[in-house]
């Protein structure tokens, strides 16, 4: 990377990251208000219907949001084109799920009434996107954090106090719209101002686009959401609160990390290939990034899982779960790595192709796996992404964008050799009890892994600080 693209990368991880740290902290306090107050169904109900919205929110998109970085035309008249035709599909969307909540609702054992009022947020969530992706395209994550984090925090604050007042999961659907409306009048507050306009040629280059990685953006957001979908139709909405405490959590290093170098990744590299740089090198730099830091997250979790019980005994199954769904995420994270820079070099369709063959693999184990228990359906989720690892290099290097794999060996070894440490502390930590004493052991493995990892990836740490 030139120094400038590498200077704007470094800040503008830095800022994504604050942003995704105020983010993912409120989902959090959500998350942990969710489960002293609701029952295992109750949380089950939320997350069924967030997962809903999450697939027409990206539905609504079909991943149009990229081309904005990618284009070469002015950028402002194809983000007024997108917007168009976004806030058409949220609104198509939104008129979709108030007709049909009925029927979704008994499929999947959530209230109508919960969808109907979730989906109302479509629309609003189609116009912040827009405006988040101009920002995206210049690396300007500072101004994200007012429309970003600034709309989280009053969805989390209304969710919270809605749901203290006894108002069950209608506190979520409640606290969706409110982040939804928020969104978008804070991005023009901080300055990003798109307006609906229609541009024939713009509009063709965006539904190009859309005509390939649409479906892939479609088909990752049902990866993400297709596990909450099945476990609630043939378990029920108790055992999608299990597996749904599991996931939140350990989706929480995924956000924190990987969808923050992800989300700098795409723009740097697009930026390397419009000038005709190669892209290896950043690969190589984004790859060490997610495999250390998102590492020592996950093996804390993993080590700690059985603290879940701390939000009550009764989330107690959901310890190996969030094990087996750390495993997931780590592979996840350095799937969603390796994606970024397949589309911004312009493989949109091998894109398609590995995230087709990551859904028909997850649907044939969910057929075969959801029966047996979300500890089960955890299980495959990790192999099955793990298997996807080695496809995707292969892919990389057939297209030229791989570096030699020989680059990661003292990574990897010392990412295995400070989970093994880390493992050995665990045993001579204290019982602590509480929230303080798991937060506690936690800095303590934390450090273990740092102390470990460090020294041995002197070289890559030297990198990251110096051009990411």
């Amino acid at each position: 990377m030139t120094n400038g693209v590498g200077e704007r990368a470094v800040r503008g991880s830095l800022w994504l990251f604050a942003v995704n740290v105020v983010s993912k902290g409120c989902q959090v306090a959500v998350t942990l208000v969710l489960a002293a107050l609701l029952t295992e169904d109750g949380l089950g109900v939320v997350s069924l219907v967030v997962s809903l919205v999450n697939i027409g929110q990206v539905v609504q998109s079909a991943g149009v949001y990229d081309v904005i970085s990618r284009t070469n035309r002015d950028p402002g008249r194809l983000a007024g084109t997108v917007l168009t035709l976004s806030i058409g599909g949220g609104t198509v969307l939104t008129a979709v799920l108030l007709l049909t909540a009925e029927p979704l609702g008994a499929a999947l054992g959530a209230p109508a009434s919960l969808i109907r009022i979730a989906a109302l947020s479509l629309p609003f969530t189609a116009i912040g996107g827009v405006q988040m992706a101009m920002m995206h395209r210049d690396l300007d994550f500072r101004r994200r954090m007012l429309p970003d984090a600034g709309g989280t925090v009053l969805g989390a604050t209304a969710t919270i106090v809605l749901a203290a007042l006894g108002s069950g999961p209608l506190a979520v659907a409640a606290g969706l719209v409110c982040t939804a409306v928020a969104q978008p009048v804070l991005a023009v507050v901080a300055g990003a101002r798109v307006r609906p306009r229609w541009d024939r040629e713009a509009a063709k280059e965006a539904l190009r686009w859309t005509a390939v990685v649409g479906p892939g953006a479609v088909v990752a957001t049902l990866l993400i959401n297709v596990d909450y979908l099945t476990i609630g139709h043939v378990l029920g909405p108790s055992a999608v609160g299990v597996y749904s405490l599991a996931f939140r959590i350990a989706w929480t290093p995924y956000i924190l990390v990987a969808v923050v170098l992800g989300g700098v990744m795409f723009p740097v590299c697009a930026e390397l290939v419009r000038s005709g740089q190669s892209v290896t090198g950043a690969v190589l730099r984004f790859t060490k990034a997610t495999l250390m830091i998102t590492g020592g997250l996950f093996t804390v979790l993993a080590l700690l899982a059985d603290h879940v019980v701390l939000f009550g005994e009764r989330w107690a199954p959901a310890a190996p779960v969030l094990m087996a769904l750390c495993a997931y995420g780590l592979g996840l994270g350095l799937l969603h790595t390796w994606y970024q820079v397949i589309r911004a070099a312009g493989h949109a369709r091998w894109y398609l192709a590995l995230e087709v063959t990551h859904l028909i693999a997850l649907l044939s184990a969910l057929a075969l796996t959801t029966r047996h228990g979300v500890l089960a359906v955890a299980i495959a989720q990790a192999v099955i992404v793990w298997l996807l690892v080695p496809l995707t290099w292969w892919v990389l290097t057939r297209h030229g964008l791989a570096f030699p794999p020989r680059e990661l060996g003292r990574t990897t070894a010392g990412l295995l050799t400070a989970c093994a440490s880390c493992a050995v502390a665990t045993r001579l930590l204290p019982e602590t009890g509480g929230i303080a004493g798991a937060v506690l052991s936690g800095l303590v493995l934390l450090g273990v892994y740092a102390a470990v990892v460090l020294p041995l990836n002197r070289e890559a740490v030297r990198e990251l600080r110096g051009s990411l």
